[in-house]
């Protein structure tokens, strides 16, 4: 992106699992991102800080304050910044219902968009049932994941050597192994149904990691997808339509990291 390139502007914009405060966060993509756009809205959609890997061993560089400094400060030019805390970040449910500066914090939002549709927004890990009710197990599958995303850098970091396009081995692995594809049939009716009991057009999440939106269950499913595997979003167009940005593919890897204000950084 040139310096002197104005961004995107789009009504609004969704993002989850973002995972600052985790090597596997893939940050000069994101910064990149946030730099080239902006929204009148952005819902953070959960997982935004990793409080898991945090709190077992701290990581947090310049490059990871930066983000939020940046996000702050379209806040202060305007933007509307709301805050749904998901699994990771559940230290910051306690502020849900309240409003610190620039970011509002909630567990879940209905957000209508520019054609009437209404939306049903949260990170939704409460329809994990091994979030729910076998929480050490989320724990070690955690550890698991952070494995597969050591992996899946050491792909990418030989596939760019050779020219090749970004390769994601955990979407990979998702749709493919019978388990994955089952939990994410069955995350994803859970969600529409939940929607549904709300009088609701659509819904829109994170926490699973897997970009996508169909109507495959009578309205609309919209996920954020992540910023450690895929470095997808989902924006909507002043028509109210939905569509999914696959950043990593979009641009080089090698990505300009913006200049961004100190304030509010996180130390």
């Amino acid at each position: 992106m040139r310096a002197e390139a104005l961004p995107t502007r789009y009504r609004t914009l969704f993002l989850s699992d973002l995972h600052l405060g985790a090597r596997g966060c893939q940050v000069d993509h994101l910064l990149n991102f946030l730099a080239s756009l902006d929204a009148e809205t952005i819902y953070l959609v959960g997982d935004i800080i990793d409080g898991w890997r945090l709190d077992h061993r701290w990581y947090w560089p310049q490059s990871h304050s930066d983000v939020l400094s940046l996000l702050m400060a379209k806040g202060r030019t305007g933007t509307r910044l709301v805050y749904l805390p998901g699994n990771h970040d559940e230290f910051l449910r306690p502020y849900c219902g309240t409003r610190t500066g620039e970011m509002e914090f909630a567990n879940q939002a209905i957000h209508e968009a520019a054609n009437g549709k209404r939306y049903l927004v949260l990170h939704g890990d409460c329809f994990d049932r091994i979030q729910q009710d076998a929480r050490w197990l989320a724990f070690v599958g955690d550890y698991a994941y952070v494995a597969a995303l050591a992996l899946n850098t050491a792909v990418n970091r030989v596939g760019r050597g050779l020219g090749l396009p970004y390769w994601s081995f955990s979407n990979w692995a998702k749709k493919r192994v019978k388990g994955a594809v089952n939990f994410i049939g069955r995350y994803e009716e859970v969600l529409a149904r939940t929607a549904r009991e709300h009088a609701v057009d659509g819904v829109v999440c994170g926490h699973i990691h897997s970009a996508t939106i169909h109507e495959d269950f009578g309205l609309t499913y919209v996920n954020c997808g992540d910023w450690v595997e895929s470095c997808t979003a989902i924006v909507e167009h002043d028509d109210g339509q939905m569509e999914i940005i696959e950043w990593a593919n979009l641009r080089a890897p090698e990505v300009l990291r913006p200049q961004v204000e100190s304030e509010g950084a996180v130390a």
